[in-house]
């Protein structure tokens, strides 16, 4: 999920501002009120050449703020001055997030090349308020003099906050390692754009053509109705065509018996960014990896890492590699295990190979059918879109009394998008929320949680309600079928709808304390992942898509004996992704230059003993959430696991409790986490909720690693 920081322009965007040459006059709609119900975004009337006219105003309107608050003659105050400052751009904001948002989902050449020209400009426009002396000089009397006025908690956290964004914001520095900190900012900011424009790029020029139906063995109907309709979307009718997006690649991975295919679709996916072409992203990564280090090393952090766990709840790399080394050895070992039991099968069914990544999934898959007779083409047909997404409105009404309106009147960015108006059990305006689920060559791969506008409570006391958008890559409907998702993406949609329900639960008071720590962002996520698969639950919501029968007893309990299967292979490359993350963002100044990044990530696998089997979950060169100023995991991706430890616990609540269901918890959890932000330390919000810190004993026993 994407986060917005204190200044509202550290909202994880590339971008910065252009010069004003479109249109700016009440014909833009970002220039106005919004006129649509509840003020969402008229993506109707939005044009590409609204953005730069509209950013320009912007970064205008909040100079100005920012000169009112500057040319105050007053003694600087938390009500002249932090809250002033807080309260700025939000103009700015909202037509940033709008852009980066569509950029994401529905992007066009036209809109990547405003992305081009506006990144430098707004990453000034950041600079240029950090490093304002007459502001930081102001924000510092206030911090300085907290202990002599009577600060509300909030307050002091705001005012600590707002202080510790300018010092990391190059505030004290002197103005030649300012200049420097602002041109390794603007190089930054265009790197990460340019790294997402290779990906997307690579994705959508990659894919395999099949013209001989008997080197579809081995796929069931479904998948190879998938083929066909891609094919004939592509104007090659009586073909098949597979794609590196993982609805279409993961399916035939799993069943296709052709090894040769495998091999050819996996290479291009694994291979993404690295081609020696010009969407390479090699020397993007030597360039970012040089630079974010330089810029810790001016701010005063020995590396990276150390600058960006600063603010999260781990705070220095130390914390994280013991967490992943500690998960590191089982995880391993499972895996390893899973291997050979893989290669055994492989050699019985007259295999002359040893196995390799692109053939992970096709014998797991085997073995799975072997040891519990359960495939995933089981699975799907009782997990068709609409019973999943009717399962977690259920599973949202059952937990905290929301509904959900299905909303026609609303603009949409994409005919595909859904919109939902999210109330509480008495009707009351909660927030929108949009559903967009299938893949397109306008969208980045993947599955995300974002806001076109977060909750606010202006100074008038006025709430202005959130709308919220979750974006995903699931399997298409084929034929006369709707989608039927694979059961990783019905845990994928509930992990996003618990990014979504922080968003539109979110009541706090400053927008500056909106934001909370990276790594523990995907608590409310994860945490919805155990309905999904519980067994409990899944009786309930996963129907036959034709007859509406619940799924019968027999598969469920296959599904829970199968429960730990994979699981050293998920686990394993999960952590190789996470310490490859940390290897590059704990180099120090005299090691940050890499010659070879494909060496480099070669040495970082190495070391820990990453069996050839399996490939880190992200390879460098596609490794989005961490060389991605959009997604902003950098030093971070160990988050997701440092937040399993926290959503593990926090389930044996519900559990310890004898209902998965119960309301009271479920409103404690609300109250206690989703609707606080970053208003509060985050482990003091877990254990207000739980009353201690979370145990590791839960997710060993979930991962079946204990």
């Amino acid at each position: 999920m994407k986060s917005k920081g204190l200044l509202i322009l550290t909202i994880g965007l590339m971008g910065t501002m252009m010069a004003c040459t479109g249109k700016k006059g009440p014909e833009n709609p970002f220039l106005g009120e919004y006129k649509t119900p509840f003020g969402v975004p008229p993506f109707d009337k939005i044009k590409v050449e609204h953005y730069e006219p509209a950013i320009a105003e912007g970064i205008k309107q909040q100079l100005s703020e920012i000169d009112a608050i500057t040319a105050n003659a007053e003694a600087p105050t938390f009500e002249n001055t932090i809250i002033p400052l807080d309260y700025s751009g939000e103009l700015l904001e909202r037509v940033v997030l709008t852009m980066e948002n569509i950029n994401s989902a529905n992007t066009s050449d036209e809109l990547q090349e405003v992305l081009k020209k506006v990144s430098p400009m707004l990453s000034k426009h950041r600079d240029d308020i950090s490093m304002n002396p007459k502001l930081f000089e102001r924000v510092k009397v206030v911090y300085e003099n907290m202990a002599q006025n009577n600060y509300t908690p909030e307050q002091k956290l705001l005012i600590e906050k707002t202080y510790k964004s300018f010092v990391r914001g190059g505030a004290n520095l002197d103005s030649a390692k300012q200049a420097e900190l602002r041109d390794i900012n603007q190089k930054l900011s265009l790197l990460a754009l340019q790294f997402n424009e290779n990906l997307l790029a690579e994705n959508n020029d990659y894919f395999i053509v099949i013209d001989k139906e008997e080197d579809l063995a081995g796929l069931p109907e479904s998948v190879k109705a998938m083929g066909a309709e891609e094919a004939k979307s592509r104007g090659m009718e009586g073909k098949w065509v597979y794609t590196i997006y993982k609805p279409s690649m993961i399916p035939f991975l799993t069943y296709a018996q052709n090894k040769e295919l495998r091999d050819k679709l996996y290479y291009g996916y694994y291979m993404r960014g690295n081609n020696n072409n010009a969407h390479d992203n090699k020397n993007i990564i030597k360039q970012i990896v040089d630079l974010r280090q330089k810029k810790a090393e001016l701010l005063g952090y020995p590396t990276h890492a150390h600058y960006v766990l600063d603010v999260n709840m781990a705070k220095v790399p130390e914390n994280v590699y013991n967490l992943l080394n500690k998960l590191w050895e089982p995880a391993l070992k499972r895996a390893k295990a899973e291997r050979d039991d893989m290669q055994k099968l492989a050699k019985a069914e007259g295999a002359k190979y040893k196995i390799g990544p692109a053939d992970w999934w096709y014998y797991a898959e085997k073995v799975r059918k072997a040891k519990y007779d359960l495939d995933e083409e089981m699975l799907r047909p009782y997990l068709s879109l609409d019973a999943v997404r009717s399962g977690i409105f259920n599973l949202t009404e059952k937990l905290y009394g929301l509904k959900y309106v299905k909303r026609t009147d609303l603009p949409v960015y994409h005919p595909e998008c859904e919109v939902y108006e999210v109330q509480e059990a008495d009707g009351k305006h909660v927030g929108i929320l949009y559903l967009d689920f299938f893949p397109r060559e306008s969208k980045s791969v993947g599955a995300w949680c974002t806001e076109y506008r977060s909750q606010r409570i202006m100074p008038d006391g006025k709430f202005i309600s959130p709308v919220v958008s979750i974006v995903c890559n699931f399997s298409k409907p084929t034929g006369n079928s709707p989608a039927l998702l694979s059961y990783d993406e019905a845990e994928t949609f509930y992990h996003e709808f618990g990014h979504a329900l922080h968003a539109l639960f979110s009541k706090v008071q400053y927008p500056g304390l909106r934001n909370v720590p990276r790594d523990f962002v995907e608590l409310p996520s994860q945490i919805m992942e155990h309905w999904a698969g519980h067994k409990q639950y899944l009786k309930e919501y996963a129907r036959h898509y034709q007859t509406g029968e619940p799924m019968p007893d027999e598969l469920i309990n296959k599904i829970e004996a199968s429960g730990h299967f994979n699981q050293g292979f998920a686990t394993t490359e999960y952590l190789a992704a996470s310490i490859l993350d940390m290897d590059y963002h704990t180099l120090t100044a005299d090691k940050a230059k890499i010659e070879d990044v494909v060496a480099f990530e070669k040495a970082s696998m190495d070391k820990i003993g990453l069996i050839p089997e399996i490939w880190p979950r992200y390879r460098s060169t596609y490794f989005a959430h961490i060389f991605s100023d959009v997604m902003g995991y950098s030093s971070g991706y160990y988050s997701y696991i440092w937040a399993e430890v926290l959503d593990s616990d926090a389930f044996e609540a519900f559990v310890e409790s004898g209902d998965i269901f119960n309301k009271e918890i479920a409103g404690k959890f609300r109250t206690c986490v989703l609707e606080k932000g970053g208003s509060k330390d985050a482990m003091e919000l877990y254990k207000d909720f739980r009353g201690k810190e979370p145990s590791i004993e839960p997710l060993l026993k979930n991962r079946g690693l204990n």
